[in-house]
């Protein structure tokens, strides 16, 4: 199936009322057909995604410059609902903005493209599936800031055939796992349950800066860090093919994790699939503690293989971290620090929702009351 993409470099606020403000959107590219949608339709339905998701991301940029694409009000309305919903999303956009603002980080501009993956008619109703792929700029408030950050997030849309030709998007959601995208109005995710093993737990740590310097000593297992966050930035978007994906499953989130550590030098260790003492993966299955937090985190605490940090500012380039969203005990996600400032500020690289160089403090800006753990690898 061939997929609409649609280009859009966000530099201003814009609201969906405001569309007559703005330039033209960019030209659709190769909108896909699909039983009961014209090539029209589906082209109308792509730009109605782009013009939603580039307002989100225009909300947490630190200028006023730069084109966005307008929805396609000839064709396209939101329901009231919706509206309601998108407004109350641009205000808990702009006050992350100015938590993010308050830890010392801001966005000058962002790139976004939109793909139309699929498009369900039934009756007078579609359903419509995008793929949003994001960068955004990291304006130079100290300096020593990576150029950018990224993060690739799939969405489902709602429409409805209407009077006079027209559709009605009456929703829009989330089809990932674990951490909401930056640009994400609301920050929701489906906490993960513990079983109910008493195992070995981290200590929590704290999210609060200044932190007391935690410099890494010499490796004495020769672990090659440099060649962990290398894997992780190689395959944040594009899988790696010699693994399996758990995205239906969870999230892929540990499970790529894992393979970072293992191209970083951690040996597997063979064995039962359950024992968290175990840690390994082969053609036909994997260790629990291969693709499940709370077990990657009993595995790696009981083998030693990691020591737990005091904040999540002392993390380096190969540490840890991992959130429990609801504080119920469970860990829901883990991510690596592929980057380091010299500043002191640690930028995470992940799956679910794939993402590129996040700074702590963007994640803690987004969930401040998650409950967080750091780990020295």
């Amino acid at each position: 199936m061939k997929s609409t993409i649609l280009r859009s470099a966000v530099g201003t606020v814009l609201t969906v009322a405001a569309a007559a403000m703005c330039l033209p959107a960019s030209p659709a590219v190769a909108a896909p057909r699909t039983a009961g949608v014209d090539q029209t339709t589906a082209e109308t339905f792509s730009r109605t995604a782009d013009a939603l998701l580039t307002q989100r991301t225009a909300a947490l940029l630190d200028n006023r410059s730069g084109r966005i694409a307008p929805l396609p009000r000839k064709q396209v309305r939101l329901s009231a609902r919706l509206a309601r919903a998108e407004d109350t999303g641009m205000s808990s956009l702009r006050a992350r903005k100015q938590r993010l603002a308050a830890l010392g980080e801001a966005y000058t501009g962002a790139d976004t493209r939109v793909i139309v993956d699929d498009t369900r008619l039934t009756g007078r109703r579609a359903t419509v599936q995008v793929t949003e792929s994001t960068t955004l700029t990291y304006k130079k408030v100290r300096g020593d800031e990576p150029a950018t950050t990224g993060f690739k997030a799939r969405h489902e849309l709602d429409f409805t055939a209407v009077e006079g030709g027209k559709w009605e998007l009456t929703g829009i959601r989330s089809r990932d796992e674990g951490p909401g995208a930056i640009n994400a109005p609301t920050l929701r995710t489906a906490a993960v349950a513990g079983d109910g093993n008493p195992m070995p737990d981290a200590p929590t740590a704290a999210t609060s800066r200044p932190s007391r310097p935690a410099p890494r000593k010499q490796a004495s297992a020769g672990y090659g860090y440099a060649a962990m966050a290398a894997y992780s930035e190689k395959y944040w978007r594009n899988y790696n093919p010699e693994y399996r994906k758990f995205n239906a499953a969870g999230g892929d989130c540990t499970n790529f994790l894992s393979q970072a550590l293992k191209a970083g030098g951690w040996k597997p260790e063979g064995g039962s699939a359950s024992d968290y003492r175990k840690w390994w993966y082969d053609t036909n299955y994997q260790s629990d503690s291969w693709v499940g937090a709370n077990e990657w985190s009993w595995y790696a605490l009981n083998s030693r293989r990691v020591t737990s940090l005091s904040n999540v500012y002392q993390m380096d380039v190969g540490d840890v971290m991992q959130m429990d969203f609801d504080g119920d005990g469970s860990k829901d996600h883990s991510m690596m620090t592929t980057y380091r400032s010299s500043s002191g500020v640690p930028y995470l690289t992940y799956h679910s929702t794939n993402t590129y160089r996040k700074s702590v403090a963007s994640i803690i800006a987004s969930y401040p009351d998650s409950v967080y753990y750091a780990y020295r690898t």
